[in-house]
């Protein structure tokens, strides 16, 4: 008995057609015919009742069925236990990355486990945190680099790369600069130019003024702290930034600490906890590179929080 025609059997009796089970396995229909009659000798029984036009299990095979789906599962798992231990970890892996967003560390565990594992394709792609969240929890995207309100979203495993509390910044000049502290009430009563919905800065900046039944007036959006930093220097609006953007803007702004909000804005890879080896080395380097970076300068040289 050989794996392949337990694998020719389990085609067959799913599709319940010789033909569809032949373009299944990629060989052609008198070779699935062949191997299985070969199996139905060595076992002394016949699987298929061939009299009509579908093909239906017999009673033994019914029987075999179900071993026969578990002995293919127990040779898929050898492969991949020795493919971890050997290091010949192969597929794909879609990583996605908070729009607006650059965090080297990411590219630098992106780069180590590329060279670790070089049979392994890497798809990157930006997008929105909350649209990221959803692609990880539905497995269209394998791990992502996200802002968020809370460390870890729900059903998912988290790595917390920063953790910041908001700033207003505002240019010299601004009724706001001589105030290094102020409350949401008195950010409010200025035009705000902010992220948009579905970053994780938005929506913590969102749920503290929703919590005062505050309504702040946001007449300007943008995905890219620069940007924002780029609006509110020009008196624009007041920018509403985590510290570390602002610190990339210190030369022209001033970072106003918003007193009543003290949520923090999360940077954090996430993944749904999973027995993929490829996600689970990425999440390996991920560790490695962001833990190795100087905590005091972290945050300033690798980027800011989304």
């Amino acid at each position: 008995m050989e794996l392949r025609q337990l694998e020719y059997f389990v085609a067959v009796a799913e599709e319940r057609n010789f033909t569809r089970a032949a373009e299944r396995v990629h060989i052609s229909q008198s070779g699935v015919s062949a191997q299985i009659r070969q199996l139905e000798r060595e076992l002394g029984a016949e699987l298929f009742d061939r009299s009509a036009r579908t093909v239906t299990l017999t009673a033994a095979g019914k029987a075999a069925l179900e071993p026969a789906r578990a002995a293919l599962a127990a040779a898929g798992a050898v492969g991949q236990a020795v493919g971890e231990v050997t290091g010949l970890i192969r597929g794909r892996l879609t990583v996605g990355m908070v729009i607006g967003c650059t965090v080297t560390p990411l590219f630098d565990a992106l780069a180590a486990f590329h060279q670790a594992h070089p049979g392994v394709e890497i798809s990157l792609l930006e997008d929105s945190s909350d649209r990221l969240v959803e692609g990880v929890r539905t497995g269209a995207v394998d791990v992502a680099l996200i802002g968020a309100a809370v460390a870890t979203p729900d059903g998912l495993e988290a790595l917390t790369v920063i953790r910041e509390r908001l700033v207003a910044a505002v240019p010299a000049g601004h009724p706001l600069a001589t105030q290094r502290r102020v409350t949401l009430r008195d950010l409010i009563a200025h035009p705000i130019v902010c992220m948009p919905p579905g970053t994780g800065l938005r929506t913590v900046f969102d749920q503290a003024c929703a919590a005062q039944s505050l309504r702040p007036v946001i007449t300007l959006q943008a995905s890219a702290p620069d940007a924002i930093a780029d609006l509110a220097a020009r008196r624009l609006a007041v920018a509403v930034l985590s510290e570390s953007m602002a610190a990339h803007h210190r030369d022209r702004l001033t970072a106003c600490t918003i007193d009543d909000l003290d949520t923090p804005a999360v940077l954090a890879l996430i993944w749904k906890s999973t027995h993929h080896p490829g996600v689970r080395e990425l999440v390996v380097h991920s560790r490695q590179a962001f833990t190795e970076p100087d905590p005091a300068t972290f945050p300033r040289t690798h980027g800011p929080t989304p």
